[in-house]
């Protein structure tokens, strides 16, 4: 007889990677994810990402970015761009971005 009102879903093996943290060895943790895929996108070093309550797993997360792919943008579309970078960790590790700064060289 088949197990009603049970199904299992498993996670790809990447997902299970992604989500665990630890200081030791080349673990990264989805906050250093996140910080590194902005890093790339938006061409920028000047990239900060929090967990909440310094959590580094950060189902909740902060991010802060000064980047001159900015210039001539308003906020919403800045923002757009960062969500972009994280879309894949926004449909797993990370549960929702608390606070986003995006500015310019000139704003900073």
């Amino acid at each position: 007889m088949a197990n009603r009102g049970f199904s299992a879903k498993l996670k790809p093996a990447s997902f299970v990677a992604r989500s665990m943290s630890t200081t030791e060895g080349d673990e990264t943790s989805i906050v250093d994810t996140c910080k590194e895929k902005i890093v790339k996108a938006l061409e920028t070093d000047d990239v900060k990402v929090t967990g909440a309550y310094d959590d580094p797993n950060g189902s909740h997360i902060s991010i802060e970015v000064v980047s001159p792919m900015f210039e001539g943008k308003r906020a919403v579309q800045r923002q757009k761009l960062v969500y972009k970078a994280i879309w894949e960790e926004l449909q797993g590790p990370v549960h929702a971005v608390d606070a986003m700064i995006c500015k310019t060289p000139e704003e900073k």
